[in-house]
This record gives structure tokens, C-alpha cells and sequence, in this order.
């Protein structure tokens, strides 16, 4: 009888990669959604700010409290690499830790039940993955570490300096996907518009554009995570050439006032930003996406309501909105002019209400177009409605469609691409009938 392994993966989507490796090193366990029932329980944590950390934490005691005796709990990534020595004093929950290192040797840790921290992080190349979540969509790393210096950023004092893959590794890895039956990918990294520039190449993202263009199977793919300083107009022009390539771009720009971007040590200021902005959503079918920061410190009132209604009137179509966390190793951690807690978490949702209003403005504007969209399976309203994503759109974070009608004869396929026309927004859900004749 094979074991059975309960895996957990927190963060954000390169984790999930990682997590994914991992899965591809147990295809020997039999993988359960119980605790109370694996033999194995992984989590790969996440180390970001103090919300993620708490999440990590109190997922890995709640695997511990709820598991069976005889399994093995294993705490992974992010969070385990940056706290190792204090994690493994005060976890005693915890059977094995490993960090950002050594995925791919999970199995080998298994077995010889220790923890293991390499000092080298794990860049994946080759490595056999089971992607999760999808049939047709899979996230492809470009990536590891980050050269920026970010005032309020950790991810570099425990990822190190950027480390790209080469451009042969990643076009490898999306042939191996398109023969598996998968169409649609999103290039990500810690700074996607960095890619290749520690091999002396600038512009590494143009020459990824042109050698995906080059698999046949590819149909659809976007990149997320550029930064404002090592995106050039170079890039947005080829981008806004490529057939595969959407016109999607997502760049958190943190914040707008240029006291601020200077303090947050961003490269650029006010002016070449909302240049760089212009550009994309000057392109044809262009979708924007942003994250500010909020409660930086230094950040004034007036900082504050400047980077408001910049967020309330360039017309994005997605804001994310992170609260500033104090994260020691970061250099905004030693500065003074620290914000309250309670002022910065008015300022959060002050700018998540404006961040509501510009999604419903991008979705409002959707209807009556006709869109690419791709069916995902039932939806959670009912049986007889189909939820689907615009094709373009990242999955996860940038919505759904509900098919409520269609104009074809045969039923329609989980994954595959249909033309839809956008009928009406109820709520934040646009409704469409799919008409592929």
C-alpha cells in the first residue's frame, strides 16, 4: 500500500512552482486532502510579511494538532529559510525543516528524515512538475532572487541576488507542457523585466517573446511581475506585436508620489512611471495591474491622498493593496517616521474601496465585447452555469465569467477556447454566451 502525502502550498505563484516540484519527486505517495489520514504533511511556506508568516505558522500547528502520530510534518520555503534557527527552537511540532534549496531532493529528506538547508536556492531546470489547478494553464519560473533594493523588501536577504534560468531551460520546459496538452502560461518572478540580465543579456524578456512565439501548441501566455526601472518601452512595443503574448501587464508600482518611490528606493520616479503606464494602456486591449503599499514610513497625508486619486483615475483594471510590514533585514525597518497601525490600516481601506471601484469600471466596460474565454467547470451559483475566465486574464486573481447561455448545438469542454459575447455584469460576475460559429 503507498503512503499518503497531504501537501500545502502558501504564497504567491512561484511558490506554488516550487510546491509543484516537489509533487513531481512523490508521484509515489498517494496524495489526500485529510491530515488525520497522510503520512507525509508538507507546507511550503511563505516568509513575505507578518500576515503571511502568521499563516504559515498556524497551518503548519493546526497539520500538527489534527495528524496522525506515526506521519512526518515537514515545513518548507520561504518562511523556513529565513528563520531556521529560530523555527527549529521554537517548533518543536515540527519533524523536518528544509528551505528554498532543495526541492527537488525531497524525496531523498524523506527518507533519511533531516533537515536540510543548501545554500544555494533551487532553480528549477528539468525537473518534472504535477501542475495543479488546471488542464491547460501552467505558471513557468523565469527566476530566482531579486538586484533590487527595495526599502521595504525582505525577499532578497533570504532568495539572494537575481538568478536566471536560460532561455533554453524555459523553452524546454514549455514543450514538455504543450505535449502534455497545456496552452496558456504565465512567466513569473520575483522582477520578470530583470530576466537574463545577470547573463549581460538587457532585454531579456523581447528574446523570451520570440522563442515561445516559436513552440507550436502555445496559444496564450503573459508575463507578471515587472518592475517599473528594467521595463522599457522596447519591451511594451513587442509585447503589443506578439500573437501569443496578451497585452496584459502587471506592474506594482508601490506607490506614485515621488518623495515616496525615492524612500522605497524604487529606481523610478513619478514621471517615467506613468510614462511607462501610458504606454501599456495605450495598446489595443490592454489590461493593467498594480499593487500599492500604504502606511510606508514617512508616507504623509498628503502622500497618501496624492496616491489615491492616481489610483482612482489612471483607470486600472486590477489594484492590489498590501499594508506596509515591518520586516527586519529591510531598510525601511530602521527608519523613523514609523505610521500607526490604526492610521495605516484606515489608509488600506480607504485605497481597497477606490482598488473595488476600478474593477468594477474595468468589468463594466467589458460588456457587449466579444471575448476569448476558456471553461474551468461548473460554477459555485449552480449546476446548469458555467464559470470560464477571459483568456487573457491571469488565473485566480483577475475574476470570472459565468456562462448562463450558448449558441452551439454540442456541450461544451472543460479547457478548451470558445468565443463568447459579454451580456451583462451582476455584481462583480460578467454573464456571456458563447457563440463558436
Amino acid at each position: 500500500m503507498s503512503k499518503k502525502l497531504h501537501i500545502v502550498s502558501l504564497g504567491c505563484t512561484k511558490n506554488l512552482v516550487d510546491t509543484e516540484v516537489m509533487m513531481g519527486r512523490l508521484q509515489n505517495y498517494e496524495l489526500t486532502d485529510s491530515q488525520e489520514d497522510a503520512d507525509v504533511i508538507i507546507v511550503n511556506t511563505c516568509g513575505f510579511i507578518d500576515a503571511a508568516k502568521e499563516e504559515s505558522i498556524n497551518t503548519v500547528l493546526n497539520l500538527h494538532d489534527a495528524r496522525k502520530d506515526d506521519s512526518l510534518l515537514v515545513m518548507a520555503g520561504c518562511l523556513s529559510e529565513r528563520y531556521k534557527e529560530e523555527l527549529a527552537k521554537d517548533m518543536p511540532e515540527v519533524d523536518l525543516f528544509t528551505g528554498v534549496g532543495d526541492y527537488e531532493k525531497i524525496d531523498e529528506l524523506l527518507a533519511n528524515k533531516k533537515s536540510q538547508f543548501s545554500e544555494q536556492v533551487y532553480l528549477i531546470d528539468g525537473a518534472e512538475r504535477v501542475v495543479t489547478g488546471s488542464t491547460y494553464h501552467a505558471y513557468i519560473k523565469l527566476s530566482e532572487g531579486c538586484n533590487q533594493q527595495c526599502s521595504f523588501c525582505a525577499i532578497p536577504s533570504f532568495k539572494g541576488k537575481l538568478n536566471s534560468r536560460s532561455l533554453d531551460s524555459v523553452v524546454r520546459e514549455v514543450e514538455s507542457l504543450v505535449k502534455k496538452g497545456y496552452y496558456d502560461f504565465s512567466f513569473v518572478s520575483q522582477d520578470s523585466s530583470s530576466y537574463l540580465r545577470d547573463q549581460k543579456t538587457i532585454d531579456g524578456l523581447s528574446l523570451l517573446i520570440h522563442r515561445i512565439e516559436l513552440i507550436e501548441g502555445v496559444k496564450s501566455a503573459r508575463i507578471l511581475y515587472l518592475y517599473p526601472s528594467t521595463t522599457s518601452l522596447k519591451l511594451i512595443q513587442n509585447i503589443g506585436k506578439s500573437k501569443i503574448f496578451h497585452n496584459y501587464f502587471d506592474m506594482p508600482i508601490q506607490h506614485i508620489n515621488d518623495e515616496m518611490l525615492k524612500t522605497m528606493k524604487r529606481g523610478f520616479g513619478k514621471e517615467k512611471t506613468i510614462e511607462l503606464l501610458n504606454a501599456m494602456k495605450a495598446l489595443p486591449n490592454s489590461f493593467l495591474r498594480t499593487s500599492f503599499i500604504v502606511g510606508h514610513p514617512g508616507e504623509t497625508q498628503e502622500m497618501f491622498d496624492e496616491m489615491c486619486e492616481f489610483a482612482a483615475s489612471f483607470g486600472f483594471d486590477r489594484i492590489n493593496v498590501f499594508s506596509y510590514s515591518d520586516e527586519e533585514t529591510t531598510p525601511a525597518y530602521d527608519m523613523s517616521e514609523k505610521i500607526d497601525k490604526e492610521t495605516i490600516q484606515k489608509r488600506a481601506e480607504i485605497l481597497g474601496q477606490i482598488a473595488l471601484e476600478c474593477e468594477m469600471k474595468s468589468l463594466e466596460k467589458e460588456v457587449g465585447k466579444t471575448v476569448d474565454i476558456v471553461i474551468d467547470g461548473e460554477s459555485e451559483e449552480s449546476e446548469f452555469i458555467l464559470s470560464a475566465k477571459e483568456l487573457a486574464w491571469a488565473p485566480d486573481i483577475d475574476g470570472e465569467l459565468y456562462v448562463n447561455d450558448r449558441e452551439v448545438d454540442e456541450d461544451l469542454e472543460l479547457g478548451k477556447i470558445y468565443k463568447a459575447k459579454i451580456t451583462e455584469l451582476i455584481g462583480n460576475k460578467l454573464l456571456c454566451t458563447v457563440d463558436n460559429s
